[in-house]
């Protein structure tokens, strides 16, 4: 049997941790990069919202892998490399793997200590194909190393389920997919295979980020714990409320928390108070539409695109060919 191999590129900097995070929580509006909310408390929260019954995201893309799997074997190339982002538990990749009969799968996440489980499990479902831990952070865009020792003739597979694109702005989304176009490389048949959570009713999403179980609230405001942890910060939980509304200029649900009355935070060199209803920004989560999202495709250099979507049109899978 294959052995996976990992290679670990990213590393942890404490310093410029705490000083992208104090830089955020300075700002007039203060803010944070969304992937503070996943520390180890923060991921298994994010995996019990996965089964709300008003978070129908997961199930809703995992039913469209399923159905439409062997009309999306037609289009995409056989005999790629699949390169997973964001890649966990490895799961959604690995019910395609053999369906789309993949010859090469590299799992990416900021650390290979998240995926190392993850595929070894996998590799005994498929013993024969060469697997890769890629621990790298691709929030700023990706860079695929030459220690991957990728074949240029090979065709290439990037996997971005689970909508995290609608993480990103609009104009970061653009910057972000043209990396992945470049990551593509030029080998014929390359592509992306993305998940994209649609614009829905507004009161359905709002009930997504904001369930009567308090899960997505324990998610967000586990956050103010991580950063008392990364920064030296004296965040009180008690002193702040979830809070969920959905910005239709922009297209977007925006979680907050909510001061519950003055707060002052202090940390190491320096201090904010927070007037009562303050907030910080801690998530966006931009719903597209399937032309709109095509668009963007294509502005980002991806020359052809195809989507499937539920009957509801609540979700929509794309493959954009390079």
């Amino acid at each position: 049997m294959t052995t996976p191999q990992f290679i670990q590129l990213h590393q942890h900097d404490a310093a410029a941790v705490a000083q992208e995070l104090l830089q955020g929580l300075s700002a007039p509006q203060a803010y944070t990069s969304p992937k503070y909310l996943y520390d180890a408390l923060g991921s298994r929260l994010f995996e019990a919202i996965t089964e709300l019954p008003e978070y129908d995201l997961t199930r809703t893309e995992a039913q469209l892998m399923c159905l439409h799997s062997a009309d999306m074997a037609q289009h995409l190339p056989k005999g790629a490399c699949w390169v997973d982002l964001g890649a966990g538990n490895c799961e959604k990749a690995g019910r395609l793997l053999g369906p789309m009969q993949a010859a090469r799968y590299v799992a990416v996440d900021i650390s290979v200590d998240f995926v190392r489980q993850a595929l070894g499990h996998l590799q005994h479902q498929h013993p024969g194909l060469p697997m890769v831990g890629l621990g790298t952070d691709f929030s700023g865009g990706l860079d695929l190393p030459e220690a991957l020792a990728l074949d240029p003739a090979q065709p290439r597979v990037l996997f971005y389920p689970g909508s995290s694109i609608g993480n990103f702005t609009p104009v970061q989304a653009l910057g972000f997919l043209q990396s992945l176009h470049r990551a593509c490389g030029r080998a014929m048949g390359s592509g992306l295979l993305i998940g994209v959570d649609l614009l829905k009713d507004p009161v359905e999403l709002a009930a997504a980020y904001d369930d009567a179980l308090g899960v997505t609230a324990a998610f967000d405001l586990n956050l103010l714990l991580h950063i008392n942890r990364l920064v030296g910060s004296d965040f009180a939980v008690r002193d702040w409320r979830h809070l969920s509304r959905f910005n239709a200029a922009q297209s977007r649900v925006e979680m907050h928390l909510q001061a519950r009355h003055v707060v002052t935070v202090r940390w190491p060199g320096g201090l904010r108070q927070f007037a009562a209803d303050e907030t910080i920004h801690t998530e966006n989560a931009c719903k597209w539409t399937v032309p709109d999202f095509a668009a963007l495709l294509h502005a980002t250099g991806f020359a052809k695109t195809h989507a499937w979507t539920d009957p509801a049109q609540r979700f929509a899978v794309f493959w954009a060919q390079s």
